[in-house]
């Protein structure tokens, strides 16, 4: 990361986030380069804002038995860089030099493992319910925070590196906003 942004930095953790690491993330291969921000959404169970659900599924300590949608979850190991809540507190759970593991089977223009060079963030939220203004808010914060300290080219959801498969952040995602609020040398989708 470059010099001038470690004020804002700790061996790539935000300093402006809630910290909370996950054992669930990897090493970057060797030489990549962060050019990618994946936008998600995610509810446990679906639909339900609030509460821990989703930072235990990112520790790997969700009660699978608390709620019958959870046994789909039984096993996996999940985690994003950064989860943004409805009311706009921003949690970190990896570090951005490492990999998280939120886009799954996943591809960006030809390139495959979009884990390998992207930053994962999670809105919390649905497909099918518009997203909390204090979340945009938030956003708009982090997203020149990881500018300043990557190399990002482009921003997707994970609905388009993972087509077929995931339809998040989904249609209720502001992308007008978002493409106005980008410098220009950002290619939204």
């Amino acid at each position: 990361m470059p010099e001038t942004n470690l004020k804002d930095w700790q061996d790539g953790w935000w300093r402006q986030a809630r910290k909370i690491a996950s054992p669930n993330f990897s090493p970057r291969p060797p030489g990549t380069e962060i050019s990618l921000i994946v936008l998600h959404s995610i509810s446990l169970p679906p639909e339900t804002f609030g509460g821990t659900c989703v930072e235990d599924f990112f520790l790997n300590c969700l009660d699978c038995a608390a709620h019958p949608y959870f046994e789909n979850l039984r096993g996996l190991e999940v985690s994003a860089h950064f989860f943004i809540r409805r009311e706009g507190a921003i949690t970190q759970f990896v570090s951005i030099l490492d990999r998280a593991w939120h886009a799954g089977h996943s591809s960006w223009q030809g390139r495959e493992n979009c884990n390998d060079y992207s930053i994962g963030i999670e809105l919390e939220g649905s497909e099918h319910a518009p997203f909390d203004p204090r979340q945009y808010a938030a956003l708009w914060q982090l997203l020149p925070a990881l500018f300043d300290a990557c190399p990002i080219t482009a921003i997707a959801g994970h609905e388009h590196v993972a087509p077929g498969r995931k339809t998040d952040p989904g249609a209720y995602f502001d992308w007008q906003t978002l493409k106005k609020r980008l410098p220009g040398k950002i290619t939204p989708v």
